[in-house]
């Protein structure tokens, strides 16, 4: 499966990327001399792990006709003081309390199979190169 990502500058500080049809508008803060008009490329990376995990537990629960209504997914970081680089992520189910007690190791399994989080767990190698284009 071959998916090409094209990133173009949309002034400013924003950076767009294009896959699939879709744009993707990321920005930086005002702080950091953005307008803050979107969220920051690394806010994005961390969506991306809530989001694949949302769409493995809606999956189990779809196949189980368990309704997904009442069901969030709460993503917090820990980031190192001095650094501030991320050290730590937690994944939190929130289930309501009819939810079948019986499948909460289950969704923890499912929320396992997110490909997003199976990267992270074993990165693959990154190549960057420069090409001149005519």
């Amino acid at each position: 499966m071959a998916m090409e990502i094209v990133v173009t500058h949309g002034g400013g500080k924003k950076i767009d990327a294009t896959v699939n049809g879709f744009t993707i508008h990321t920005d930086q803060p005002k702080d950091y001399g953005g307008d803050g008009s979107a969220p920051e490329p690394f806010t994005l990376f961390l969506s991306s792990l809530a989001t694949c995990t949302g769409i493995y537990i809606v999956g189990f629960c779809q196949t189980r006709d368990i309704p997904t209504e009442q069901i969030r997914i709460v993503q917090d970081h820990t980031f190192d003081e001095k650094s501030g680089v991320l050290i730590g992520i937690n994944l939190r189910v929130e289930v309501p309390p009819d939810f079948p007690e019986k499948y909460h190791k289950s969704l923890i399994k499912a929320a396992k199979y997110c490909a997003v989080k199976r990267t992270m767990d074993e990165p693959p190698p990154m190549e960057i190169s420069v090409a001149v284009e005519g």
